[in-house]
This record gives C-alpha cells, sequence and structure tokens, in this order.
C-alpha cells in the first residue's frame, strides 16, 4: 500500500541523514518498525470498517421491517438475525477458499481448501499474507460482504417464502454461487484478466444479490391480493421510522463497505472515497425527490429512501475513481432510475418485490458499473465494452443458479407459506409471537 511505502521510505532516510555513524546499525529497525506501524493503523481502519459494515445488518432488518405488514415483523427480523450468522459459517467453511484460492489451501475438495487456514507466520504480525492487513481481517471483511449479498435477496422474497427455505438457498449462495462469482474478479479470474472493474461490489455484491432476489420474485409469486382485477395493491408497511432509521443506519455502514475497500488507511484514497460515496447518497435522494414528484405527483418518503440507497449501491463500482460532481450525477441518473424501474417491476411487469431491492440493488448495481467506463479515470469506449461483458456474464451466472436453486427447491419441498399462513401472518404460525404487541393492565 501506499502508505506504507510513504513510511518506509521517511524511515529510511531520516536513519540515513539523522542518525550518527554509531547508530547506522538501527536504521533497517526504524524501517522495519514504520513498517509494523503502518500495518497496525492500516489493520486498524480495517476492522472499524468491519464493524461498520456488520451494522449494515441492522439497517437491512430495520428497513425490511419498516416497509414490510406488521403481521410478519418477527419473521423478517428473524431473518436477518439469522442471516450474517449462517453468512459467516457457510463463508468460513467453503466460501472463502473458493473465492481466493492459493497455493496454500489447494489440497481440500475439488481443488479447494476447507475452513480457514492461515498462512505461516514465522512470528510476523504481517502472517505472511498482505502488507496492508492481515489474514483474519482480511477474511472477516469479505464474510461481511458476502452475508450482505444474501440479505438483498431476504426483502425482496418477503411474507411468503418459507423461512428453512431461504436459509437453505443463503448457506448454497454464500458457499457457492457467491463466491465463484467473485474469484472471476477480485479473487484474479478472468474477469480481472479482462480489465472488469468494480471497486467494492457494485457488480460482484448489489447486482448478484439482485439477481437472486429477481429469480426468487419470479419463483414465489406475488403475494396473495397483490394483483386482482387489473389493479396494484399497496400493502402498508409496519413503520415508517424503522424505514428511517435502517436507511441512514446502511448509509453509515457504506463508509465501512466503501472505505474499507481501499484496504489501507492511505488518506488521499480513504478520503476520496467517503466523499463521492456521500454526495453520490445524497444525489440519489434528490433524483428520487424529483422522480416522485414527475412520476407519481406526490413526495414519496419510501422512493427518496430507497433513492438514497440505489445512489450508494451506484457509485459502489467506482468510487475510488468519480470525482465529486461525477459521483453527483451517478447519484441523481440513480435516484431516478430506482423510481422508474420501481414502478415498472411492480405496474408493468407485476412482480412483487416487497423492499424494492431489485430496483435498488440490480438495477443500481448496473447503472455503478457501466458508470465506471462513461465516468471517471477508466472512462472509455473499450472499459464500457468490458463493463458490459462483465454485466452480461454475471448475470447469467447469478440469475441462472438462483433460479435453479429455487426452482429444485420448490419441486422437492415447496418454498411458499400455505395460504392460510400468509394471510394470517407469518408471526404466529412460524414464530408463535408478534413484533407489535400492547399489553393493557387488567
Amino acid at each position: 500500500m501506499e502508505s506504507i511505502s510513504f513510511l518506509g521510505h521517511m524511515a529510511l532516510s531520516l536513519a540515513s541523514t539523522s542518525l550518527p555513524t554509531e547508530a547506522a546499525g538501527t536504521a533497517s529497525e526504524i524501517v522495519e518498525n514504520s513498517g509494523v506501524l503502518a500495518l497496525t493503523i492500516n489493520n486498524v481502519w480495517m476492522m472499524i470498517a468491519i464493524a461498520m459494515v456488520f451494522v449494515m445488518h441492522l439497517g437491512f432488518a430495520c428497513v425490511e421491517a419498516g416497509f414490510t405488514q406488521a403481521k410478519n415483523t418477527v419473521n423478517i427480523l428473524f431473518k436477518n438475525t439469522i442471516t450474517p450468522a449462517v453468512g459467516i459459517l457457510s463463508y468460513a467453511v467453503v466460501g472463502f477458499m473458493i473465492m481466493y484460492p492459493s497455493e496454500w489451501i489447494m489440497e481440500g475438495i475439488f481443488g479447494f481448501g476447507v475452513g480457514l487456514q492461515a498462512p505461516e507466520s514465522n512470528g510476523s504480525l504481517n502472517l505472511a499474507y498482505n502488507e496492508g492487513y492481515t489474514y483474519w481481517t482480511d477474511f472477516l471483511f469479505q464474510a461481511m460482504f458476502a452475508a450482505t449479498t444474501a440479505t438483498i435477496v431476504s426483502g425482496a422474497v418477503a411474507e411468503r417464502i418459507k423461512l428453512t427455505s431461504y436459509m437453505i438457498f443463503t448457506a448454497i449462495y454464500v458457499s457457492f454461487i457467491y463466491p465463484i462469482i467473485g474469484s472471476w474478479h477480485w479473487g484474479g479470474g478472468f474477469l480481472a484478466e479482462l480489465g472488469f472493474y468494480d471497486f467494492a461490489g457494485s457488480t460482484l455484491v448489489h447486482a448478484v444479490g439482485g439477481w437472486g432476489a429477481l429469480a426468487g420474485v419470479i419463483v414465489l409469486g406475488p403475494r396473495m391480493g397483490k394483483y386482482t382485477e387489473g389493479k396494484v395493491k399497496d400493502f402498508a408497511g409496519a413503520s415508517v421510522p424503522l424505514t428511517v432509521i435502517g436507511v441512514f443506519l446502511l448509509w453509515f455502514g457504506w463508509f465501512g463497505f466503501n472505505g474499507g475497500s481501499v484496504l489501507s488507511a492511505n488518506p488521499a484514497s480513504t478520503s476520496l472515497v467517503l466523499v463521492t460515496t456521500s454526495l453520490a447518497a445524497a444525489a440519489g435522494a434528490i433524483g428520487a425527490f424529483a422522480a416522485t414528484s414527475f412520476m407519481l405527483h406526490k413526495l414519496d418518503l419510501g422512493m427518496v429512501l430507497n433513492g438514497i440507497l440505489a445512489g450508494l449501491v451506484g457509485i459502489t463500482a467506482g468510487a475510488d475513481l468519480m470525482n465529486p460532481y461525477e459521483a453527483i450525477v451517478i447519484g441523481l441518473f440513480a435516484g431516478v432510475a430506482v423510481v422508474a424501474a420501481a414502478i415498472f417491476i411492480d405496474r408493468k411487469l407485476k412482480l412483487d418485490d416487497c423492499v424494492g431491492a431489485i430496483s435498488v440493488h440490480l438495477v443500481g448495481g448496473i447503472i455503478g458499473t457501466l458508470a465506471v467506463g462513461l465516468l471517471g479515470d477508466k472512462a472509455g469506449l473499450s472499459q464500457l465494452l468490458v463493463q458490459l461483458t462483465g454485466t452480461g456474464v454475471v448475470a447469467v451466472a447469478a440469475f441462472g443458479s438462483s433460479f435453479a436453486i429455487f426452482k429444485v427447491m420448490d419441486a422437492l419441498r415447496g418454498i411458499r407459506v400455505s395460504p392460510e399462513h400468509e394471510k394470517v401472518g407469518l408471526d404466529s404460525h412460524e414464530h408463535g409471537m408478534r413484533g407489535y404487541t400492547i399489553v393493557f393492565d387488567e
């Protein structure tokens, strides 16, 4: 990382010019100590970013519980509680080794290692792994991304999927589908060799999750009463304040999601990424505000909140490549697009996405990925064609595999709850409790 190189050269310069002759032997020690200091600073920042991304699971839980009906609140919260648990374990046992294979983990099943295994450290803080952060920090940061991918599916298929079906899908997706696709770029695979660029996951996290959500919605079908007699029914969400809290938690967590993806505490790179991330989110809100005023003739808070998220998803692929004004353009476009996409998906395609996950993460992810070829340091026709190619390849792989998983599960065991359970609510039948309970003293 640049910060390590800078500290190392600075230390060497000071050692060669400022130290007396008898102390010259300590120059190498000074350089070594500066490297340890830089490693520690970078590693601490990465761990802070991990904590911020982890908080995003609470944000998703709040958004989904707020957008969906009160009778399914416990079910929503249960899914968002179990998702990081299943996701992190699945990624630890299988996924991480598939996504980042190397010569010291090649003795497992199908050529991949199974389970976490740090390289030989020889007592070094570096763990002979990476000059910017340790093996364990890298795993945990990547595991948070993997679990986030599955969470995107949760909201879209809410209120009618069996909990066990969702858990099985999550385990398979995080163990195999997400890491295999991720290895094509972040693991040094063919997309990386092609020149495809996705800084923090507009495609590899958000679009992959969005394609999974689309497949789930298609296989499940709409909620009962959603589309009847040519009309589209909007189900009242349980809590608008909870949704707002969730979106702000996600915005906060995105500073770790994108900022941590610098993979060091380099001040220039990290600060630029944080600025472009926040500007895109703000512009997403304004874009959605303008779009709802024009398309819906009302100030729709839910759409504006999704506009913020769309702006965040859109900037994620090129947050390190864009200047502030380009970030604003991406955010504005994503904010308008999420409103148009949500209306089209709901009213024209009649695909029942409870929280707008497809329009936010899939549409926003595609916009952000293609923006790398249109704006920023890599803009150009050749890069745009590469981005289009990567988007198409991931679309086929993510949607195809997700659709197959849902269809096979549906054929074997059924993935949808019974009509009576759906009508009464999943909380009572699957959990035996309600999310909102008022108790009056007798």
